[in-house]
């Protein structure tokens, strides 16, 4: 397959996160509940046969420590050491390359996994306009080495994660609109949130059910908003509305709603009053990356 396709590249809210313990490693384990929302980044692939990956997009930093790269890479040598090519040649593998375009709409910094979304994105179209024909649980594995976000996206559906969160048990969950919102020019650096003397890392581990009845917590929030008040202050603004909560390490906050109405006049009255990024989205049962793939 050589023609182009463009695909989205979706955000996911943390709807709940509890840090259960620090790790020989230094990772920590997590019980956390992802939902993808339906609205992203939109990312365009054309393959190439020179075995380069092009990037585009508003990246400031070398393409070698792009997810995206990192993704296609990591791809590509599976794909060679495989065989997975119908010639069988590991060279022809590494030959196979990627032009990709990325319009960005997922803030930065903002806890809502844009980089792991666009990792993900990646592999799936990749594999698909390579011809590799690899499953997604073959493709799991990939998505851990490049960061704990990245499964989610890969397996494209709301999931309870355990683990550094590559541990995934897919779960249904009722369709609910939210507004996503995130203090202007703020972002949270995920390794530095981890590392605040501060942080709750001794939240007890419980299993799926109880954590539901507990509603919606994250264990940054306080540590978080310590060392970025604006997002305390965002928290006062959007609880006005509807229970507020952080989603991963922040910085953007969501708070949910049964009906896109009721979602829409929270929006609205906020644009008034709020500067910064500001969404309303919907929480979906698939992807639409894997949605758009079942189409070509």
């Amino acid at each position: 397959m050589n023609k182009s396709i463009t695909l989205p590249s979706p955000c996911k809210l943390n709807l709940f996160l509890y840090i259960t313990g620090r790790r020989p490693d230094g990772y920590h384990n997590l019980q956390t509940l992802f939902t993808i929302l339906d609205f992203g980044d939109e990312m365009t692939f054309v393959p190439r046969e020179d075995g380069q990956i092009v990037i585009h997009g508003p990246f400031d930093f070398p393409t070698e420590k792009n997810t995206i790269y990192k993704a296609l890479m990591l791809l590509k040598d599976k794909a060679a050491a495989d065989g997975r090519l119908p010639e069988g040649n590991a060279d022809k593998a590494q030959r196979l390359g990627m032009e990709i375009t990325v319009a960005k709409r997922i803030p930065e910094g903002g806890g809502l996994g844009g980089g792991s979304s666009n990792a993900a994105t990646a592999m799936l179209a990749a594999n698909k306009l390579w011809g590799l024909d690899y499953s997604v649980e073959e493709l799991l594995p990939l998505g851990v080495k490049i960061g704990a976000d990245v499964p989610v996206f890969v397996g494209g559906q709301a999931a309870f994660a355990s683990g550094v969160g590559e541990k995934l048990t897919p779960v249904t969950l009722p369709e609910r609109w939210y507004v996503v919102a995130a203090p202007e020019g703020c972002q949270v650096n995920t390794a530095k949130a981890f590392a605040d003397p501060e942080l709750t890392r001794d939240s007890p581990v419980r299993d799926f059910a109880q954590l539901m009845e507990l509603g919606y917590h994250n264990d940054f929030t306080f540590s978080v908003v310590k060392n970025h008040p604006e997002i305390g202050q965002l928290l006062s603004l959007l609880v006005k509305y509807a229970p507020a909560h952080l989603s991963g390490s922040g910085a953007s906050c969501f708070i949910e709603f049964e009906s896109s109405k009721e979602a829409l006049n929270a929006l609205q009255s906020l644009k008034q009053i709020h500067r910064g990024p500001l969404f309303m989205a919907r929480s979906v049962v698939s992807s639409p990356v894997h949605d758009a793939l079942l189409q070509l």
